[in-house]
């Protein structure tokens, strides 16, 4: 920092880590310059916000004689831009702090990787990385900014920059609190000083910005509460844009849900369904933990994202929840201990989920858009909202044998179609559809046409066997070793009789040794020779793998090894036995029947001995000729 002495003014220097930020922003991300109106908006509305907020439990805030707003003046011909809020202000040091250092660590190797991946600054990241105000350096040289912090004491500032090295702060005059941009515009840039382009602007990102906008003297947005007038009175049109507004979203919902109750708790509320997740919403656990609708109280915003208001699970909905049971100058600590908050959690609770069955019941297509999006998010709920869980399960979507490729079965569909003669509700685990269907574990009951639950989302394997039975049958993997199958011989696959069988057990247990837990005859295969299932108490492949991944050092569990003594392969190798105990090709055989098994449930961890073995089989056969 350097000082001139020959005036009050103090000429700061950007840190490295600012200048690249700028540099991005300016020439290499941005491609909708409108957006810094945008963001310069919803800054002043923040400020407004702060105020009103300090206001009710700060009795020694600035007076302001005129009503909270935003106010915009433009020049066409001079090409000049302002806009002005008389919120919370500035002192020196949040000057220094919001405007000359980058918001959030992270920031600018995130916008350095959308650069080297040549991809452009999607809009709805710009605010939510603490830069928006640096947007307006696209379309001016040089930015003025002008504050008075609201706090008592303070005196005003006045910061300038281009954006290029460097900033100044001087001591001014400034009577009231606030804050004020003002710049001149590049002239590629002239038509943000043309009124019909501003309010176009307004209209299009800050409709629902809850203080007046004033373009030249005249209000452009509806400051309105939607979420207090009745259903009825509300305009998919107006309720669509709200949702872009306060989601920071270009699309419209999938649909909104409008509750109002009154009684113990009096509250009213606007949720929407967003069209689609983001991806970190499933696999950034951290970001439904930080997530929430906004809390109002008697029309004021007390928490921007409350996350007390819903459980986890549903942390996905946007809206606002305005109540007037609580006071204006609560604590977050009281909100979060608040018996208030709990009952309308609750009730919030119930209301969605009844949504959503009836978005399944009379909107199906809705509703699988919405299960695609966020059903891996809800599953959640079956583990910890257990008031609820009765109602989660209900809404649960399952692709089965029996359904095409993105179609879904319910339980109690499921239940609804099965013989009087099956007792259990069967499911499979994998990575996917296609691999699921190929698996030899499928055959017996794709053989016998029993209808088979295909989990392939990453989260069943955790939720689904917590459920333990539906309508009084128990789920069950069909990896389980201890499925009671119904014994029928087909024609022309004899199984070996009882004195050649154990023999062939016993080979394949003396070959294996301790890598399985047992062998034993299969009677859930059809036209595979192997395969591999859990034990009763053990977890199911698909488990196992997850829990691998999350616990890197956690052991393999041994499997039983089912061999189907009908299969050829089997009949051959029996024979090979009777004839030459000590053929070294028998082991061969074994070992690559092993290794075929662990390859379907993505547990060979080498390949190299299995091609080889695959090599030495096919040169062995092609020799027989």
């Amino acid at each position: 920092m350097s000082t001139n002495n020959s005036s009050s003014v103090q000429e700061f220097e950007y840190k490295a880590e600012m200048k690249q930020l700028l540099d991005l922003i300016v020439h290499s991300l941005y491609t909708h310059p409108e957006i810094f109106l945008r963001e310069l908006i919803s800054n002043a509305s923040d400020a407004l916000s702060k105020v009103r907020f300090d206001a009710l439990t700060d009795q020694n805030l600035l007076e302001e004689g005129a009503d909270p707003g935003v106010k915009i003046t433009v020049d066409p011909k001079e090409l000049t831009f302002m806009i002005e809020d008389n919120g919370i202000g500035m002192t020196e040091e949040e000057l220094i702090a919001n405007l000359g250092t980058v918001a959030k660590s992270g920031t600018l190797g995130f916008m350095q990787a959308l650069k080297d991946q040549q991809k452009e600054l999607d809009g709805n990241l710009i605010g939510q990385f603490g830069v928006g105000f640096y947007s307006v350096f696209m379309v001016t040289d040089e930015v003025t900014v002008e504050t008075r912090s609201a706090r008592t004491g303070s005196e005003g500032y006045r910061w300038k920059s281009s954006g290029q090295g460097t900033y100044t702060i001087e001591k001014i005059e400034k009577a009231g609190r606030g804050t004020t941009i003002s710049f001149k515009l590049k002239e590629e840039s002239k038509e943000f000083a043309e009124e019909y382009r501003v309010e176009q602007i307004i209209r299009k990102y800050s409709n629902f910005v809850d203080f007046p906008i004033t373009l030249d003297g005249r209000q452009i947005n509806s400051v309105t509460a939607l979420w207090q007038r009745s259903k009825s009175e509300l305009k998919d049109e107006e309720v669509n844009e709200f949702y872009k507004f306060i989601a920071n979203d270009f699309q419209d919902p999938l649909d909104y849900l409008h509750v109002s109750v009154e009684g113990m708790v009096s509250f009213k509320a606007l949720l929407f369904l967003p069209k689609e997740a983001p991806p970190e919403l499933l696999y950034r656990q951290s970001e439904l933990e930080n997530r929430g609708p906004q809390l109002y109280v008697k029309k004021v915003m007390i928490q921007s994202e409350c996350r007390d208001l819903l459980p986890e699970y549903l942390r996905f909905l946007v809206g606002v929840v305005d109540t007037e049971d609580l006071s204006l100058n609560v604590s977050r600590e009281i909100v979060q201990s608040s018996p208030v908050m709990a009952k309308i959690r609750q009730i919030l609770s119930g209301k969605i989920l009844g949504w959503f069955d009836t978005l399944a019941k009379e909107q199906p297509e809705k509703f699988r858009t919405f299960y695609k999006a966020f059903g891996p998010i809800v599953k959640i709920g079956l583990n910890t909202d257990f008031t609820n869980r009765d109602k989660l399960i209900e809404l649960l979507r399952f692709e089965s044998t029996k359904t095409a490729v993105d179609e879904y079965v319910t339980l109690k569909e499921y239940v609804g179609r099965i013989g009087d003669d099956q007792k259990e509700i069967y499911y499979h685990s994998g990575s996917s559809r296609s691999q699921l269907l190929a698996h030899p574990n499928l055959e017996y009951f794709q053989d016998k046409g029993i209808e088979v639950l295909l989990l392939s989302d990453p989260v069943d394997v955790f939720v689904i066997p917590s459920i333990h039975e539906y309508e009084k049958k128990p789920l069950k993997s069909i990896e389980k070793a201890d499925i009671d199958f119904i014994n029928e011989k087909k024609e022309g696959s004899e199984p070996l009789p009882e004195n050649l069988l154990q023999p062939v057990l016993a080979l394949f247990r003396e070959t294996l040794g301790d890598r399985i837990e047992d062998v034993v005859e299969s009677h859930r295969l059809v036209n595979s020779p192997v395969t591999l299932v859990s034990g009763k108490d053990a977890l199911d492949s698909q488990m196992e793998r997850m829990m691998k991944m999350m616990q890197a050092e956690m052991p393999a569990g041994k499997k039983i090894l089912e061999v189907n003594t009908a299969h050829p392969i089997i009949r051959n190798l029996s024979g090979m036995y009777m004839a030459n105990a000590g053929n070294p090709l028998i082991g061969t055989v074994i070992e690559q029947l092993y290794d075929g098994a662990l390859l379907h449930e993505g547990g060979l961890d080498s390949t190299t001995d299995f091609l080889s073995r695959m090599n030495s089989l096919i040169e062995a056969a092609t020799l027989q000729r």
